[in-house]
């Protein structure tokens, strides 16, 4: 993809970088990642577990986007660290492209609570996560049914590493996440908060664990925002007692969504149907209302992306957000030397998605809290914007 100079101070304000677009840097960006050969201070990158894995937060404006760090020589892209300025506190660097400036972008600095432990001598960031700026996200059960099992496993999903490397805790308890989520909201600023989970081998797939955790969350603060995200359960009263509890937005992330796909990249979840999802989305959008259920849609997958446009298509007729983000490889799981998307085949997708998306009245600014409200880990709320 061919880049447009243009001055930096030009790009940082969220003008022309990639073609014609900021959104298309955003995709490229996304598709190529950015070398961690010169790892930049800042909030440190997330690396495995259940969410945005080994990616960075880079800031352009007031623009949060999530990018995955590539081993040196594997991307175009890199950054070098600005020197640090008293009047700017976050740290900063140039974004490059084969040595040339493309923006000026600001890197999260660690949050405050990061600083803090339980009275029990847990460190607050092994409970819960800075997310973009000011989200923050928990997995609330770091392990799940099939992870272990090779014949179930999801080949993409990395969700046991971080707690093997003893970045994370098993299962966070209700109180915990409450204590961490006071602090986060008092002394950063923290706007809403997504909490997902590993899918136990019971029937509730997880639900159970997550209404504790909201309700403790929201008898601390009242007044935050939160996503829960988890499975279908079997029985489906599970989801009115998570509004019950205090969730205002829940995410169930098809993924991908051709059945040959599903049976190769997920066998596991997929024994969970595509109709079985329909009847769920159907059932919250019900409770939490339209624009306020989301599913994660990854391109990359195997899926064609007329596969992934129906599917869209389908999802926001019914009322549920198409959260469509490109796959990203990550190490030490099955599929660590797929390569992602290309950036064409994401623009191209994210176009179409995002025509749909407003031909049905929805909008990723109109969700009260989750992955896409967020949008950190897509492009395509700025495609949204942009047409």
């Amino acid at each position: 993809m061919a880049i447009d100079s243009g001055s930096v101070e030009a790009a940082a304000a969220g003008t022309t970088t990639v073609g014609t677009t900021t959104v298309g840097l955003y995709a490229d960006l996304q598709a190529m990642g950015v070398s961690d050969a010169e790892a930049p201070a800042g909030a440190p990158g997330r690396r495995g577990g259940a969410g945005p894995s080994d990616h960075r937060a880079l800031s352009f404006g007031p623009a949060t986007v999530m990018v995955p760090m590539r081993a040196p020589g594997r991307s175009p892209y890199r950054l070098r660290l600005l020197p640090s300025d008293p009047d700017r506190p976050q740290p900063r660097a140039i974004l490059l492209r084969e040595s040339q400036p493309v923006a000026e972008v600001a890197l999260p600095a660690a949050p405050n609570f990061y600083r803090l432990s339980t009275a029990d001598g847990v460190p607050y960031w092994k409970i819960a996560l800075l997310h973009a700026q000011r989200v923050l996200a928990s997995t609330v059960m770091q392990s799940c049914v099939r992870y272990n099992d090779e014949a179930q496993a999801c080949r993409f999903c990395a969700i046991g590493t971080s707690l093997k490397e003893g970045r994370t805790l098993a299962r966070k308890t209700p109180a915990q996440l409450a204590e961490v989520a006071e602090a986060a909201v008092r002394l950063d600023g923290i706007e809403q908060m997504v909490l997902t989970t590993g899918t136990p081998a019971t029937p509730d797939r997880g639900a159970a664990h997550l209404a504790a955790c909201v309700a403790a969350i929201k008898q601390a603060v009242p007044s935050l925002p939160i996503q829960v995200q988890c499975e279908p359960p079997d029985d489906l009263g599970w989801l009115a007692r998570l509004k019950e509890a205090g969730a205002d937005t829940l995410g169930m992330h098809l993924e991908a969504v051709e059945p040959a796909v599903r049976a190769a990249i997920m066998p596991g979840k997929a024994e969970l149907s595509l109709e079985r999802y329909d009847e769920a989305f159907a059932a919250a959008v019900a409770l939490f209302g339209r624009g306020q259920v989301s599913t994660y849609l990854i391109a990359g997958l195997g899926d064609r992306p007329e596969s992934l446009v129906a599917v869209a298509a389908r999802l926001v007729a019914m009322g549920v957000y198409p959260f469509l983000v490109p796959f990203v490889p990550i190490a030490g799981t099955p599929m660590a030397d797929t390569a992602p998307p290309p950036a064409a085949m994401m623009d191209d997708l994210y176009r179409r998605v995002a025509a749909l998306i407003r031909g049905a009245g929805l909008s990723s600014g109109d969700g009260k809290a989750g992955c896409a409200k967020c949008g950190a880990c897509s492009a395509l709320s700025s495609y949204e914007a942009a047409s």
